[in-house]
């Protein structure tokens, strides 16, 4: 299976760390966070992925080179201008005839991609999005309305929501609804596929997943515990 892991981001969260590295390359227990996700697909027997690079394309290109030293190969794509989440894939459209996956380039995650892709392909859907709970502590207090009186009035509750991993699988009939040349996000994709009616199916992670987007989610990705040799749905993964 062909991956594409998404790398043309600025990181302006995590400035000024990623005004000198791009944020794929930020590093993780001494490896930069694309690296365990490169090592990390190759253990499910990923070999061939493409690299969407826009900002400080130069390094990461430099970096990864044609991606031989994982026994894989690299494929790059160059952002001219900033094209979003699923924009950048439209310069692929003759490069992908079968399902593939879409990763962000700055998570950690244990994901099994092989219970992920069976999942989707005993869906039918065009895409399937890898999904994790996660609770957000509210700054406010939350007032519940009803016809215009208050029924109920929580201070700075804690609420569950369904996460989305930035992880993907997807048909190639999905290139047919993705612009050319135009920014184009996850959430673009999502609401013309709801609009159509096409079917987004969903699987959901309970262990490892991190977004290094933010400093104090950086921080945090120091503290993980686990052993690389250990296949990636095995493994225990702890915060210290």
């Amino acid at each position: 299976m062909k991956v594409v892991i998404q790398c043309g981001g600025k990181g302006t969260r995590l400035r000024p760390y990623t005004m000198v590295l791009p944020k794929p390359l930020m590093p993780v227990r001494s490896q930069p966070v694309l690296e365990h996700l490169v090592k990390w697909l190759r253990r499910n027997d990923v070999r061939e992925i493409y690299i969407t690079t826009g900002y400080l394309k130069h390094i990461i290109k430099s970096f990864c080179g044609d991606g031989s030293q994982w026994d894989m190969r690299v494929t790059y794509t160059d952002e001219h201008e900033p094209l979003g989440t699923i924009g950048a894939l439209s310069m692929l459209k003759d490069e992908i005839h079968s399902t593939f996956m879409v990763i962000n380039g700055d998570i950690l995650t244990d994901l099994s991609i092989g219970a992920f892709v069976n999942c989707h392909r005993q869906s039918g859907a065009m895409v399937t999005v890898a999904t994790a709970e996660r609770e957000t502590l509210m700054d406010f207090g939350v007032i519940e309305v009803e016809d215009g009186r208050v029924v109920d009035f929580k201070e700075k509750p804690r609420l569950t929501n369904t996460m989305s991993m930035g992880i993907y699988c997807m048909e190639p009939e999905v290139f047919r609804l993705i612009p050319r040349g135009v920014p184009f996000g996850f959430d673009d994709l999502a609401h013309c596929m709801l609009t159509r009616g096409e079917h987004i199916h969903t699987y959901r992670h309970d262990g490892l997943w991190l977004d290094i987007g933010r400093i104090e989610d950086f921080e945090a990705a120091q503290k993980l515990d686990w052993d690389e040799q250990t296949p990636p749905h095995e493994r225990l993964v702890t915060v210290a």
